[in-house]
């Protein structure tokens, strides 16, 4: 068994030995030898060879970190003594622009997005119609101070007829003063039997007579002064008529004055609808109308309040002027969020809550608006409040 495998072992390894490569050894072999020489030789290379070789990351690097270090200088001496938001706008207490009286529209001399003063007519109403109602009320005012002075003339009249029936009083009660004395002397004669019976009958006749028209002439006094008391009555509805007139009179004025709609105030027209020829109500709208006075809502997180007070500097830029910078100051900050003063404000006693950070409408005003840069509401704006 072993004399076979010494036999085997030979022939079997032969062809593995055939498979391998044949081995050099450097020192016999003088290629090998040279190569081995040549990288001993070779320098190590330096720093700057190594930047040459990657100058362009190198570079990058440096760029980065110069980047980084500025970035934060500014942050540090600038930035971070600023608060600011993109959630900023325009706004401004815009109003509709309505007539007071109805009619048709004569003349509308402006045109959209026009800029008026105050006082500049914006749009002009038919007046037809109520100058014809301030003649009528002002004939009515004539009317009432006509009536006036007749009372008042049957009021003189009145006062004389009252002297004439005092008179006339006066003169009866006298006369009939005169027919007691008369029937007095013909009763005592006729007691002391000098006088007659007939002359006692008659003058008792004449003293019944005069105590008839005293009291006529008393009745014709009380009358005459109930007639003055009516008539001081009637002067004072007249009165009364005449201040009714003259209101009238003064509503039919205004009502011809709001024919003519004027601007209020220094502004801009936007959104015009009201055109020549067409008919209007009264309170229906003809235009929009901008004010020049306009500021910025700025929105800031509430996390963005703790140092910001009224009248701190801030820088505006706006969206739509990108090369512009304005600068104003912090008005005023709302006291809630801009969600609790909405519509349907957000309930939070709910199961499921979410924290959300709300925002603040911080009102900020801007020093001078530029004449040549039309804003107007909504237009976004980005604030920078220095807080610090």
């Amino acid at each position: 068994m072993d004399a076979q495998t010494r036999e085997r072992g030979p022939s079997a390894e032969q062809p593995q030995r055939a498979n391998e490569a044949p081995r050099t050894n450097p020192r016999t072999d003088p290629d090998q030898a040279r190569d081995v020489k040549d990288q001993s030789d070779k320098p190590v290379p330096s720093l700057r060879d190594r930047f040459r070789e990657h100058w362009l990351l190198a570079t990058v690097g440096a760029i980065a970190l110069i980047a980084a270090l500025v970035g934060g200088l500014l942050y540090w001496l600038e930035v971070r003594h600023y608060e600011a938001t993109d959630d900023a706008f325009v706004a401004a207490r815009s109003f509709s622009v309505a007539s007071k009286v109805g009619g048709y529209v004569t003349d509308v001399p402006i045109t959209d997005n026009q800029h008026v003063n105050a006082g500049d007519l914006l749009a002009r109403i038919d007046a037809r119609d109520y100058r014809i109602a301030v003649d009528q009320a002002a004939a009515q005012v004539e009317v009432s101070k006509a009536n006036i002075a007749n009372v008042e003339a049957q009021i003189v009249s009145q006062e004389e007829q009252i002297k004439q029936a005092q008179a006339q009083l006066e003169q009866a009660q006298a006369q009939l003063q005169f027919s007691q004395e008369e029937s007095a002397r013909a009763q005592d004669l006729v007691e002391k039997g000098a006088g007659t019976v007939q002359r006692q009958q008659q003058t008792r006749s004449d003293l019944q007579a005069q105590q008839a028209n005293t009291e006529r002439a008393r009745t014709a006094v009380t009358a005459a002064q109930l007639g003055i008391k009516s008539l001081q009555a009637q002067l004072e509805g007249a009165k009364a008529q005449l201040g009714q007139s003259q209101a009238q009179l003064e509503q039919a004025k205004l009502n011809l004055q709001y024919t003519s709609v004027v601007a209020a105030q220094s502004g801009r027209v936007v959104k015009l609808s009201g055109a020549k020829g067409t008919f209007v109500t009264a309170g229906q709208s003809l235009m929009m109308f901008v004010p020049d006075e306009v500021w910025i809502v700025a929105n800031y997180k509430e996390t963005q309040l703790n140092d910001m007070r009224p009248g701190q500097p801030v820088e505006i830029r706006i969206d739509a002027y990108p090369g512009r910078k304005l600068t104003g100051h912090v008005d005023s900050v709302q006291p809630g969020s801009g969600t609790a003063f909405s519509l349907l404000p957000a309930e939070n006693a709910t199961g499921n809550y979410v924290k959300v950070v709300q925002r603040v409408p911080v009102k900020i005003v801007v020093d001078n608006w530029p004449a040549d840069l039309p804003v107007g509401p909504g237009m976004s704006v980005v604030p920078w409040t220095r807080v610090r």
